[in-house]
């Protein structure tokens, strides 16, 4: 712990001097985040750091297997947070990130390890439409690769579940909200981004174009009642 405290005077020492402009201009401008970024709570993933972002270009929301809960009334700091970054911020790109060797992931694949933590047990629940997906689709699996499955698969639920909430929802139909679906390789380096035309991940490339797993395009489904009132 002394360790970490002795970053603490370093970023008082040299990182806020060096940076102090910018600071400067987040407290009295306010901010303006590039995106909204929900991934897991996982020490080792880093999203700023991943992103090699600056203050005030990410607003992230972190939690146990990268979870984004169904929209429901009761209250719920995820819920908050997608609400928050939509509505007030105007964020228009939510990435929904997992990652390799997910303790969440292995633990929604091995339910019987969950015995002794009740709550991670329920807040596990929303991703168990996954670990039926890979049980489902990827029967001769090895136990790590289904892990690795269940990550990817879970990124695409929550993905789903994302579209459930009110502002999230209005922000597609307007064409004004983009999806995206990452998921870093920490053994490898890399991150990997989910294209919605095929479904599957594929890696990010710097000359390939970025996946998106739902592009920023208008989507109204009773758009045909204006074109019928214009004929």
């Amino acid at each position: 712990m002394n360790e970490v405290i002795g970053r603490v005077f370093s970023f008082e020492k040299q990182v806020f001097p060096n940076q102090s402009a910018l600071y400067n201009k987040l407290t009295t401008q306010g901010q303006s985040p590039k995106a909204l970024m929900i991934s897991c709570a996982d020490s080792r993933v880093v999203p700023e750091h991943v992103m090699q972002a600056d203050p005030g270009d990410l607003f992230v929301c972190r939690n146990a297997g990268n979870i984004v809960p169904p929209f429901a009334q009761a209250n719920g700091g995820v819920t908050a947070t997608v609400e928050y970054a939509v509505a007030v911020l105007g964020v228009r790109d939510i990435i929904v990130c997992g990652h390799s060797d997910c303790g969440a992931m292995k633990a929604l694949m091995k339910p019987e390890t969950l015995a002794g933590v009740p709550n991670v047990a329920s807040w596990l629940r929303h991703s168990h439409a996954a670990h039926s997906v890979v049980h489902a689709s990827y029967p001769e699996m090895s136990e790590g690769d289904a892990v690795r499955a269940a990550s990817l698969e879970n990124v695409a639920l929550q993905l789903q579940h994302l579209r459930t909430h009110p502002s999230v929802a209005a922000g597609i139909a307007r064409g004004d909200i983009a999806l995206h679906g990452w998921f870093i390789d920490i053994h490898a380096g890399s991150v990997l981004g989910l294209d919605g035309e095929t479904g599957r991940f594929v890696t990010l490339r710097e000359d390939r174009p970025l996946p998106v797993a739902l592009a920023a395009t208008p989507r109204l489904a009773a758009d045909f009642l204006y074109q019928d009132a214009a004929e």
